[in-house]
């Protein structure tokens, strides 16, 4: 993947929060290979344990990345200069997370098939849900709707009734 000056300045700032923070790690932009379309990614990869940088359910992560997101957009020089979008990830969780969720998608939507009962699946940031409605939306049979309020919003799949 070519990089080009706004990505190096977003891969600075990684590793010197990473550095500030205490933590050793490689960091590189890659391509998304778990999502069609998606964003680059900073991927930041060790051998050594970094999920406390994860947090549970990757709240940590998502912090990290948002925090790399404003200093990144404060050192290219603010609103007049865009900086590229990109995600963050960590020892490929996010990529890994993506499977476990469209998995456990799928095999509710194949419940909700057979019982045509709706079900409910876990509270899931939007970027889980919106990976849940882009991979149901195949599925002619179910329908997929977000309920609730964050932090507590779900994808509910319901059966289409004809």
């Amino acid at each position: 993947m070519e990089e080009t000056k706004l990505d190096n300045q977003i891969l600075s700032v990684a590793k010197e929060l990473l550095e500030k923070v205490g933590f050793e790690a490689e960091v590189k932009l890659v391509e998304n290979s778990f999502e069609v379309g998606a964003l680059p990614v900073v991927s930041i990869e060790s051998e050594k344990d970094l999920s406390i940088l994860i947090g549970k359910n990757g709240q940590n992560l998502n912090a990290l990345e948002h925090i790399i997101r404003l200093i990144a957009f404060r050192r290219v020089g603010g609103p007049e200069q865009k900086i590229p979008n990109f995600a963050v990830d960590i020892n490929d969780y996010r990529k890994s997370r993506s499977r476990y969720i469209l998995d456990l998608a799928k095999s509710a939507a194949s419940r909700v098939i057979n019982t045509q009962r709706a079900e409910a699946l876990a509270p899931m940031s939007s970027y889980e849900r919106r990976l849940v409605h882009t991979e149901l939306a195949s599925y002619k049979e179910v329908l997929t709707e977000s309920i609730g309020e964050e932090p507590r919003r779900r994808i509910v799949i319901k059966p289409l009734v004809i």
